[in-house]
């Protein structure tokens, strides 16, 4: 039993519990793959605040695509989608470094890195943000911060390493602009490969009724 641990983001003060940490790793199990003690519960706690910082209930609550506006995967969650990035990351890791065994991957880092890279989607697919950017664009951007940029905010707030936040802010089209890391590297190309693959094998649904109709469904919202 761990502790139970208070924080505070964005304004809202978030009581971190043991049942809430057990939901998170109900939904991402591939954080028990993390041997330090302190970053495993370290991950397990952002996703916690980050969650209940949100209007979102758990991770997949969130729509199932890349950015907010594309189209949906058919039948996967956004958690199966961070699952699966880490699950390929891993093994292109282990493959390299089976063929060059001079390099050196920290396979904790690119593990927690892998399951955190989206941390940020709580804010830029959260149902009551979109709304207000689809309603008002010139106000405060359509949409304010992408995810990398919120991602960032929430590793460092929620005390995740720094490696792990570089992970989360440059793992997209944002890394363009630096020097990725070696483990920012494999899971750069370990997410790409994740959505080019969806697309090319046809899992993308041909609508897209997330945010009018089985969003509001699963909330138990009336929809817009």
């Amino acid at each position: 039993m761990l502790s139970i641990r208070t924080v505070e983001l964005r304004g809202k003060r978030i009581e971190i519990t043991d049942a809430k940490r057990a939901a998170i790793l109900e939904e991402m199990p591939e954080i028990a793959w993390i041997q330090d003690e302190v970053l495993r519960t370290g991950v397990t706690d952002a996703w916690v605040a980050a969650i209940h910082s949100s209007s979102l209930k758990r991770i997949g609550d969130m729509k199932p695509s890349g950015n907010y506006d594309p189209k949906p995967m058919k039948s996967a969650s956004q958690a199966d989608h961070m699952r699966s990035v880490t699950r390929l990351a891993v093994k292109i890791a282990e493959e390299m470094t089976s063929l060059f065994p001079a390099m050196k991957v920290n396979r904790d880092l690119l593990i927690a890195g892998c399951l955190c890279h989206d941390i940020g989607k709580v804010w830029e697919f959260d149902p009551e943000n979109v709304r207000r950017w689809r309603a008002e664009p010139r106000k405060t951007g359509k949409p304010s911060l992408r995810h990398p940029g919120y991602g960032i905010h929430i590793c460092l707030t929620m005390g995740l390493p720094e490696e792990v936040a570089h992970m989360a802010a440059a793992h997209s089209g944002e890394g363009e602009l630096l020097i990725r890391s070696l483990e920012n590297t494999i899971l750069h190309w370990a997410d790409y490969t994740f959505w080019m693959v969806v697309d090319a094998g046809g899992q993308l649904d041909d609508e897209d009724a997330w945010l009018e109709g089985e969003l509001a469904a699963r909330s138990g919202r009336p929809a817009p």
